[in-house]
């Protein structure tokens, strides 16, 4: 799928979800849906396993899990915080957070350390908060159902392995350090004295603004369609 398509794909499936979300009855469609319409998986149903065993002092189920890219998803419904605890079945108060946590170190236990996942992410079907396992520091990365639409790409690591990933970083990098080179080069030509220190310092300088305002477009970080193409143009 290509940027335009997945932006697309991306605001149809915020729509249509908007204002539903029960855990129980609409997890499994929402995340097929996000994993093969919006981020162009084949045969989701395939890519993701639900309701998993995992033993703890009672026989629990992890809502959502993607061996490829060792994603744990924690699904609430629609209106549940993802922050505050939460009573479980044993009596205790613990977050969505907390609770997957508790199935890593089942699954540490269970299954060894290749079956432990990198990423979590708890869901309510408006927002999703991501925590990156191998850095627990950080704070939560939050993307809100509402934003997908410019943000899609923040959920890519479901559906990219580190390999998929970095190859088509590559091939991005490659496209358009070929693009910033014709820039380059046609900007050169305007100037009086092309070979002037003064005047590489104030090209690249240039370029680095332009591609910046690219990708920002891109990102849809200006708002308006197309808005930078448009002024240049």
């Amino acid at each position: 799928m290509t940027d335009v398509q997945q932006r697309a794909a991306a605001k149809h499936f915020a729509e249509y979800w908007a204002g539903k979300g029960y855990e129980k009855g609409q997890s499994q469609p929402f995340w097929l849906s996000l994993l093969g319409d919006v981020l162009g998986v084949e045969h989701p149903a395939e890519y993701i396993s639900f309701e998993d065993q995992v033993h703890l002092d009672h026989t629990s189920f992890i809502d959502g899990f993607i061996p490829a890219t060792k994603v744990l998803i924690e699904q609430k419904s629609l209106g549940k915080s993802l922050t505050a605890p939460i009573p479980q079945s044993d009596g205790s108060l613990l977050s969505p957070l907390q609770q997957a946590q508790r199935y890593v170190h089942a699954l540490l236990d269970e299954r060894g350390r290749g079956a432990v996942p990198r990423w979590v992410v708890t869901c309510n079907f408006e927002e999703f908060r991501v925590y990156d396992l191998d850095h627990p520091q950080n704070e939560a990365q939050v993307i809100k159902l509402a934003d997908l639409p410019t943000e899609y790409y923040r959920l890519k690591f479901l559906a990219e392995t580190g390999n998929e990933r970095l190859k088509r970083e590559m091939e991005l990098s490659l496209k358009a350090g070929e693009l910033v080179g014709i820039i380059h080069d046609r900007f050169l030509e305007q100037y009086s004295d092309p070979m002037a220190v003064h005047t590489q310092r104030s090209l690249n300088k240039l370029c680095v603004r332009l591609v910046f305002c690219l990708y920002a477009e891109d990102a849809g970080l200006f708002g308006a369609k197309d808005a930078f193409s448009r002024y240049i143009a």
